[in-house]
């Protein structure tokens, strides 16, 4: 079987027209086709319908994708661990402020020599799809199921179990408590208009309200991190959520406080997801650093993990 056939057809598969896969491919249309029908015949089988807007695949076609796609990675990881050159260890850490950036960088100030890229995806559903297609090497998410059953091409290790912290204004009735236990939140309204539907943090925190029964309003408009919290400053009602490593700037004038959550502590449950096939030298070291670095929950620890995820605590 030929590899650019391969190539072709997953181009052509993910625009829908053979020219754009051309361009794409630095080849005529012509070329596209030749690939294309040479496939077809080796395969003995029909792999697209062309339509008046394109093509579109065929039951075939649609069966053969994920696994020529698994191909194109499969050599694309290949190359790269004979190539002498090197590139970056390219890893999704979903924002810059988050736990999973604090994660990653220290692992890179044991491991100055690796050099990292550093990228920010839309959440675990990008990130799975980047390290299918080979874009991502490793990135962190919180995974609402096992990742083999998403992809056994895929492999998964805890990372972080983040306790989960409220931050209100010096105003409001909870501030100066050492700590806050997530049924006294029921009276108050907790915004956080960072939740997208259908992401896992939406999931997190829609488990998170109905075990405590708390409101969260997760209404935009979203304005950024340092909105947000001038607008808490300015509310002696509203609070808002932060994980223990989200780092942002705090000034003074604001007079916020961060309070952390207790009996039972949430926790938010990071983890790393790579690509089992994936040969960059950096990944091992950094599959090996996140797995000497997580800290599973305590036997006698009151904590509160999705429903998915308790079952494990380690």
């Amino acid at each position: 079987m030929n590899f650019e056939a391969v190539r072709a057809f997953v181009a052509v598969a993910e625009d829908g027209q053979f020219q754009i896969a051309a361009d794409q491919l630095g080849i005529s249309q012509q070329a596209v086709s030749k690939r294309i029908a040479a496939l077809e015949s080796f395969l003995g089988t029909k792999l697209f319908e062309r339509v008046a807007s394109g093509a579109v695949l065929t039951a075939d076609g649609v069966r053969f994708l994920p696994r020529a796609k698994a191909v194109l990675v499969a050599v694309k990881h290949a190359v790269e661990s004979v190539r002498r050159e090197s590139r970056p260890l390219r890893v999704d850490v979903l924002s810059r402020r988050l736990a999973s950036a604090e994660i990653l960088r220290e692992f890179h100030l044991g491991h100055q020599a690796i050099s990292i890229e550093i990228l920010t995806t839309s959440g675990v559903d990008a990130t799975i799809r980047g390290l299918l297609d080979g874009d991502i090497d490793a990135g962190f998410c919180y995974l609402r199921e096992p990742i083999d059953r998403t992809d056994p091409q895929l492999a998964q290790s805890f990372a972080y179990f983040e306790p989960v912290q409220i931050v209100v204004s010096d105003r409001h009735p909870l501030a100066g408590h050492a700590a806050v236990r997530p049924d006294e939140l029921t009276p108050f309204t907790a915004w956080v208009p960072g939740i997208v539907t259908g992401t896992e943090w939406a999931g997190f925190y829609e488990e998170f309200a109905r075990a405590f029964r708390i409101d969260i309003d997760s209404t935009g408009p979203n304005f950024g991190f340092e909105s947000l919290l001038d607008t808490i400053a300015d509310s002696p009602a509203l609070l808002t959520f932060v994980g223990e490593k989200t780092r942002g700037s705090w000034p003074e004038h604001q007079r916020l406080t961060r309070i952390p959550l207790a009996r039972p502590k949430p926790l938010y449950p990071w983890s790393l997801i790579w690509h089992a096939g994936n040969q960059h030298p950096g990944l091992g070291e950094l599959v090996r650093h996140v797995r000497r670095s997580f800290a599973p929950v305590a036997v006698r620890e009151e904590v509160w993990l999705p429903d998915l995820v308790a079952p494990t605590r380690r």
